[in-house]
């Protein structure tokens, strides 16, 4: 049986996307393959939210952002477009979830503040979307990895 896979996607892949990549790799080892890409990607990962991920354990400062492909969303089995700036175009049989992810910026919040806000509201999603969260149980017999029928993930 084949790993499921799931792609993050943002606009730059610097900061948002290769987070959560980095997050959902952290809470489901091997029982998932991550990946992640930027539709106008930038040419370096954002410093403080790979400071941001070092708090919590996961390490981004290797992170080199890149292009979105076709042939990535349609290898995917979930593809996680996180904020409003990245657009994706769906392709058949892969399911394509859209995060209005929190812009602590928006409320005047800046710096290393407005980055583990940024983080914790992408690992309370991931948390969700791997049926990890003890807040948010996984629905009856799911695990890691069961990406059955499309789920919304809260805004």
């Amino acid at each position: 049986m084949t790993r499921p896979t799931v792609l993050f996607v943002c606009a730059k892949n610097g900061g948002k996307s290769p987070m959560a990549a980095g997050l959902m790799a952290q809470r489901a080892g091997d029982a998932v393959d991550v990946d992640s890409a930027g539709t106008r990607p930038g040419s370096a990962v954002n410093a403080l939210s790979a400071e941001a991920l070092l708090e919590v354990g996961v390490d981004m400062r290797d992170h080199t952002p890149r292009a979105l492909t076709p042939e990535m969303v349609a290898a995917a089995d979930v593809v996680v477009v996180l904020g409003r700036e990245a657009q994706v175009e769906p392709v058949p049989g892969t399911r394509v979830e859209v995060w209005d992810t929190d812009e602590p910026s928006t409320r005047g919040i800046e710096g290393m503040e407005r980055m583990r806000l940024v983080r914790d509201d992408i690992a309370a999603r991931v948390d969700r979307l791997a049926g990890s969260s003890p807040a948010t149980p996984a629905p009856s017999g799911s695990t890691v990895g069961d990406f059955g029928p499309t789920r919304r993930v809260g805004a």
